[in-house]
């Protein structure tokens, strides 16, 4: 019977209607959502004269790899890359870490003094220290030149904090009361209950803060004097504001005029791309429900 009348729905005039909107309207969103990647694409391998004369759209004209060739041929940029990829993965880790830790007794409403906590928290997130103090407070702790010196200034999120002191607040009282029964000590519930189940929100803030730190050039611009410690978004940064990254003052004249005409959307894909390759191993969490099989009826 439900079967039947399942399939007379699917039959309908209204339902097959809605199903062809709706499907228009996805291949719309689609559309507008690629095109400015694509034309980023395009851009990045058209010619100069192609791009100064609006000819490109999703599909490169005068195909040209020179500005590809100019960036990657620079051993500068493969270190970038890699100190990038080192700052992305420690920082993310460290992050992780730190919030986790302080969102999740947050969560808990028996803390002594929970409320005043959090409310000391929120306060950070609208009134800083501002930046002079901030520098010298890295100068004093001899921090500049260092990894640290560009990870320890983004490691906690205020934002971060609250999203995930929220998320963990919804975590059933009951699973936490069953760890303790079994042995488990406040650390041991947190790290084999609560992270297990928290996976959604883990994933997220390991998407943002990936993101975050991938595209940081502002903490190298204040704290990293030594160019071998430079992000890669710090040395493509140089590169679109037109700073020599080569030891030759000479440099030749039309390279630079090439890489002017194409560089930023050179420098987009390039900076786009590893986020892109990681995210669908990284999005599938976003759909699975905190509680998915942990609490039975």
């Amino acid at each position: 019977m439900a079967n039947n009348e399942a399939k007379r729905v699917k039959d309908s005039t209204g339902y097959v209607l809605f199903t062809a909107i709706n499907t228009i309207i996805m291949i719309l969103v689609c559309v507008v959502t690629l095109y400015p990647f694509l034309y980023l694409v395009a851009q990045s391998f058209s010619s100069e004269e192609a791009i100064m004369m609006g000819q490109v759209s999703i599909i490169p004209k005068g195909f040209n790899f020179e500005t590809y060739k100019s960036v990657l041929a620079k051993g500068d940029f493969l270190r970038s890359y890699k100190n990038t990829f080192i700052y992305s993965v420690i920082g993310t880790i460290a992050s992780l870490v730190f919030s986790s830790c302080l969102a999740y007794p947050l969560s808990k409403k028996e803390l002594r003094g929970q409320k005043i906590l959090t409310k000391f928290v929120i306060f950070t997130m609208y009134f800083a220290g501002g930046l002079i103090p901030n520098y010298v407070l890295m100068r004093r702790l001899h921090l500049p030149n260092t990894m640290a010196g560009f990870i320890m200034p983004s490691l906690i999120s205020t934002y971060y904090v609250i999203l995930m002191k929220s998320f963990f607040a919804e975590t059933p009282h009951e699973l936490e009361e069953a760890g303790e029964l079994d042995g488990l000590s406040p650390i041991g519930i947190f790290i084999r209950i609560v992270i297990p189940l928290s996976m959604p929100i883990i994933a997220t803030m390991i998407l943002f803060n990936a993101v975050g730190y991938w595209n940081n050039w502002y903490n190298a611009f204040l704290y990293l004097d030594n160019k071998e410690q430079w992000p890669v978004a710090y040395y493509l940064k140089t590169i679109i504001s037109g700073a020599s990254t080569s030891a030759d003052p000479g440099e030749a004249t039309a390279e630079k005029m090439q890489i002017a005409a194409n560089i930023k959307s050179c420098s987009m894909v390039l900076m786009a791309l590893p986020i892109i390759c990681v995210y669908p191993f990284i999005s599938k969490y976003y759909m699975k429900g905190m509680m998915l099989g942990a609490v039975k009826e």
